[in-house]
Parts: structure tokens; C-alpha cells; sequence
């Protein structure tokens, strides 16, 4: 199983050409069930949007179904336990609320987290999908 950080969810559903081949290959020959989200990335996404920052080609309800409903993905909620992760998380971590919601996702439910975040590939505390 595998938790995926929010470019390579977007790049993996839309721009799969900004993904490499490995890591194409990776996630294409998972079973669905076996790849995560946190629920974060669908407001971190949205926010993206309202922000200028992305554009999909459809209405981000329209793209959230297709991303994850048709795809059979599993969406981690919050829980009590993520929540307390991410606001102690060990050492420095940096001050994104939804980088320390991600970190602490793959923290707590003990899940590799596939990123390409400089910030989050830097963390000692976080346990990587190693390409």
C-alpha cells in the first residue's frame, strides 16, 4: 500500500507525463484498494484552484469522482490520532497544515508516502516510497 502527496495524485490523474516512467508503471500495476489519499488532498486541491495555482478540465466535483470513486482509491479521513500526529510532529517540520496532515497520515497508518516535496523528502520522520 501506498499514501500519495498531492502533486502525484493531481500528476498521476491529469499530467502523468510529469510523473517518471517507474513511478507510472508503479502505481498503474497497484490495485486500487492499495493506493491512499489523505481526505486533505481534496480540500488542499480546491484550494489550488480557488488560488489560481491549478486548473482542471472539468468542475472539481466532477474531477474528485472520476479521481476517486470511478478509480476505487481509498480516502483516509481525519482521525483523533492524525490530528495529534500533525501538531507533534518530532523535530522541525515546516509550518503547512496539510504537508504535517499528509506526513502524519503516513505516520499513523504506518504507509509509505510517494512525494516529490523537497520539504517532506528532507523529514527524517516519514517513511518514504523509495522510487
Amino acid at each position: 500500500m501506498i499514501l500519495l502527496d498531492t502533486h502525484i495524485w493531481i500528476w498521476w490523474v491529469n499530467e502523468m507525463d510529469r510523473l517518471d516512467q517507474a513511478t507510472v508503471h508503479y502505481l498503474d500495476e497497484l490495485p486500487p484498494a492499495n493506493i491512499r489519499i489523505s481526505v486533505i488532498l481534496c480540500w488542499e486541491i480546491a484550494k489550488l484552484i480557488e488560488k489560481g495555482r491549478i486548473q482542471l478540465s472539468e468542475p472539481l466535483s466532477n474531477w474528485l469522482e472520476k479521481a476517486i470513486d470511478l478509480s476505487g482509491i481509498t480516502v483516509i479521513d481525519l482521525e483523533r490520532n492524525i490530528i495529534a500526529d500533525a501538531c507533534n510532529l518530532p523535530n522541525t517540520f515546516h509550518s503547512d497544515p496539510a504537508d504535517q496532515l499528509i506526513v502524519a497520515t503516513s505516520r499513523v497508518k504506518n504507509l509509505p508516502l510517494l512525494t516529490a516535496d523537497g520539504k517532506i523528502l528532507r523529514y527524517e520522520h516519514v517513511v518514504l516510497h523509495s522510487r
